[in-house]
């Protein structure tokens, strides 16, 4: 253990015996909570019945619901290439963790990751015994790589990518990072930026692959015309309905969309605008400024009961891992964290349903798929709410173009098809090597 590597375990460990008293006290009191508390710290009661049993066993770590649409793609393409694994897949939110959890029931053994704390990682290991850690994107935890390479387990990165923002952050403490780097095996990147910033931060450049980005290859590709007729019933909406959809808004943004809505509503005749926060919390925060301005509204969990459909002007999409869908009824899609300096989200899940894209000019953490949109003309980017409004107006009353945008944006996902397969065939060449 190197002196930097010392005085990170010194500082996290002091740091632990300060906060996690208090944590405890406070998550004890909810059950799921206290669960979740007790993963983190690397205590599993029911290790030894893992829903996959066999070797290899491969530990998947995925923060959120994003990485783990990403992982699920990549486990799909190491199943259609016939190599069968155990899977162990970890979250790091709770919002993740349920979506995990519905998505690979029956199909991995699903838990919360280990705080990044050398007793809580090797509690961790020691209850899994995997043979190959694979972190989606890059979440660099340098005990989580020393204790795997201390047990002869392989790590790599897939999907990896780093932002010229993170990268000023990282290299800040480069000299932690860079042996940390060293132990990892390979390094399946997203664009040529995420490598060249990867080996600046320290990884060996042999072991770093460029393989395009996962999320542009998602499993559901292909329309569900069930699915679609599904949201259209429940949102009373159909082909001539204008409708737009803001995702993934985080911050100052709830009360930026309220004042979007405001002027489109009194332009666009029937406009239906479904507004989703990022975060849930963050729903209360639109419900006050939508009841301050006396705007009828409705969450997304009070439609179908009983058989109502929607009846408010604006819906408020308060579930877990739905947006992805709803994106296709949408005739204008805004997609959020980008108005502040968040540094966006992924606008191509929108891209998918063939849907004309605006998004503001934080696009940092998704450079790549905005230039792939703006190449091929199937993104805006919109500098603040008022220009969002002046284009999203333009686009519901000229529906035409509206839909032509929308399948400029749809070829630009169909021309980066095949990044799972990519990324997993790097996986599929180390298997031979474990253990």
């Amino acid at each position: 253990m190197n002196p930097y590597h010392f005085a990170y375990n010194f500082f996290a460990f002091g740091l632990s015996l300060i906060v996690l008293p208090a944590i405890w006290c406070h998550e004890k009191k909810d059950p799921e909570r206290k669960a979740a508390l007790t993963q983190r710290l690397g205590y599993d009661f029911h290790p030894q019945h893992p829903v996959t049993p066999g070797r290899p066993r491969i530990w998947i770590h995925a923060v959120s619901v994003g990485e783990v649409k990403a992982a699920e793609a990549i486990v799909n393409a190491l199943n259609t290439s016939c190599i069968k694994a155990s899977i162990l897949l970890t979250t790091t939110t709770m919002t993740g963790q349920r979506y995990a959890r519905r998505r690979f029931a029956g199909r991995a053994t699903v838990r919360y990751a280990p705080v990044d704390l050398w007793g809580a990682t090797r509690r961790f290991l020691y209850a899994h015994r995997p043979d190959l850690l694979v972190c989606m994107e890059t979440e660099i935890w340098p005990n989580w790589i020393a204790n795997a390479q201390g047990a002869g387990i392989k790590t790599m990165f897939i999907n990896g990518r780093i932002s010229d923002r993170s990268i000023r952050s990282y290299m800040k403490i480069r000299r932690l990072m860079k042996p940390v780097l060293e132990k990892v095996d390979a390094f399946s990147m997203i664009s040529e930026a995420d490598a060249r910033r990867i080996i600046r931060l320290g990884a060996p450049a042999h072991r770093v692959q460029i393989n395009g980005n996962v999320k542009m290859d998602a499993p559901d590709l292909d329309r569900d015309d069930a699915v679609v007729q599904d949201l259209k019933r429940l949102y009373a909406v159909d082909e001539n309905s204008p409708v737009f959809v803001a995702g993934s808004i985080r911050g100052a943004e709830a009360d930026i969309l309220m004042a979007v809505y405001d002027q489109l509503a009194r332009q666009i005749p029937g406009l239906v605008f479904i507004l989703a926060p990022r975060h849930l919390n963050r729903s209360s925060r639109i419900v006050d400024i939508a009841s301050a301005k006396g705007i009828e509204w409705q969450y997304r969990t009070q439609l179908g009961e009983a058989g109502a459909a929607r009846s408010a002007p604006l819906v408020i999409l308060d579930t877990i891992g739905e947006l992805r869908d709803v994106y296709s009824i949408a005739s204008v899609v805004f997609c959020g964290a980008s108005l502040v300096p968040l540094g966006g989200q992924n606008v191509l899940e929108a891209a998918v349903w063939s849907k004309p894209i605006l998004y503001g000019p934080s696009m940092e953490d998704f450079e790549e798929a905005r230039t792939l949109l703006e190449t091929l003309g199937g993104g805006i980017c919109v500098k603040d709410g008022t220009e969002l409004v002046d284009r999203a107006v333009h686009l519901l009353l000229h529906p035409d173009e509206a839909r032509r945008l929308g399948r400029l944006a749809k070829r630009a996902v169909l021309s980066n098809q095949g990044a799972a397969r990519r990324h997993a065939r790097v996986v599929a060449e180390i298997l031979p090597n474990l253990g």
